[in-house]
């Protein structure tokens, strides 16, 4: 009977073992759907229905108090949109959302210019949320609003005289809420992307594995990274090729670029902090968590040292020089976490979605 015993205790001790090593990563990946992914999705979603009730009481009732509610709100909602931005996986990916959020780099202009000739036509389908929903992505989501906000003739939405610009910036609003909605009920969609990410199973055709979990997860920041750079700073800075160029930043009219990339790097500063996942490496490879948290902290302190709107900052020796520091450091970033933390996991990041071919 003891022997039995004995052999009943030694199995038991060699199951903990044996399934010890597969409940970190799921450890792991629960934390970030429920302390950062799922938060962040309904804090976008709360700003983004505060932006729609905004802009319904300034077309209702327009005044000059009423428009700065609104630019108000917009700007809240850009700060959330930069937290979830580097997400890119799931909801975010599924109806273009993203494109449709933020058509973003627009470098040639084509967005700009479908926007204002929806204002010059005064296109009464743009001012339809169901009419909207079947144009160009880029005439409906943060960018088309930044422009009716704080483009030419903005401020005729203080007046009677902006009547239809108001309505189709209420449309954009409720286009917005809407997806944003979509995104956080998405995240708690039973057997959605949540349930798939923390609990991989053999039969799903996302993520099979916890290996697949965890490398997707690691990639959101390696590639955010690698977006944020290519996409949000390195076009509007001075380079070999020739001087600054402001307006090449995301959401330079409304003075909101260093607010959305500050808001991007805290997000994915937040995923790598409350997952916990640099802790999940061998005793050798234990300096890596206080590496990036490192990194993440000069890129704070960078940003910091930015504090005049975006033309003149470029101009200025002390602050132009943090941005091009801010570079620097999201590339050591990319290399720590794409490379050095992927390699210590075991795993195998890959490209971004955004490398094209």
């Amino acid at each position: 009977m003891r022997l039995l015993l004995i052999a009943a205790l030694l199995m038991t001790s060699l199951t903990g073992l044996t399934t010890a090593a597969p409940m970190a990563p799921r450890a792991v990946l629960s934390a970030a759907v429920v302390n950062v992914i799922r938060p962040n999705m309904l804090r976008f979603d709360a700003t983004s229905r505060g932006l729609d009730s905004a802009m319904q009481a300034l077309c209702a009732v327009p005044s000059a108090d009423g428009l700065a509610i609104a630019t108000e709100q917009f700007a809240q909602v850009v700060t959330a949109y930069g937290k979830i931005d580097f997400l890119q996986m799931g909801p975010l990916l599924e109806d273009n959302r993203a494109d449709r959020l933020l058509f973003w780099p627009d470098r040639r202009g084509i967005g700009l210019r479908q926007v204002q000739a929806i204002l010059a036509a005064q296109d009464g389908l743009a001012t339809d949320l169901e009419s909207l929903q079947t144009k160009s992505v880029a005439v409906q989501g943060l960018g088309a609003l930044e422009f009716v906000l704080f483009g030419t003739g903005a401020e005729s939405l203080g007046t009677q005289a902006g009547a239809f610009r108001c309505a189709y910036g209420k449309a954009i609003a409720a286009n917005i809420a809407s997806m944003a909605l979509e995104l956080s009920a998405g995240w708690y969609l039973p057997g959605g992307i949540a349930d798939h990410l923390q609990r991989p199973m053999p039969d799903y055709a996302d993520y099979r594995t916890d290996t697949e979990a965890m490398e997707a997860l690691v990639g959101l920041v390696s590639h955010g990274l690698e977006n944020l750079s290519d996409k949000h700073l390195n076009p509007f800075l001075a380079s070999d090729d020739g001087p600054a160029k402001p307006r090449l930043a995301v959401f330079w009219r409304a003075g909101l670029t260093m607010a959305f990339v500050r808001a991007n790097i805290e997000g994915m500063h937040e995923l790598i902090a409350l997952s916990g996942v640099a802790n999940e490496v061998v005793e050798a490879d234990q300096g890596l968590g206080n590496s990036i948290d490192f990194e993440f902290r000069n890129a704070g302190r960078a940003l910091d040292i930015v504090t005049l709107p975006l033309a003149d900052a470029v101009a200025d020796g002390k602050q132009a020089a943090a941005l091009n520091y801010l570079v620097i450091v999201t590339r050591s970033l990319q290399t720590i976490v794409g490379e050095q933390l992927s390699a210590a996991l075991g795993l195998s990041v890959g490209f971004s979605s955004m490398d094209g071919d």
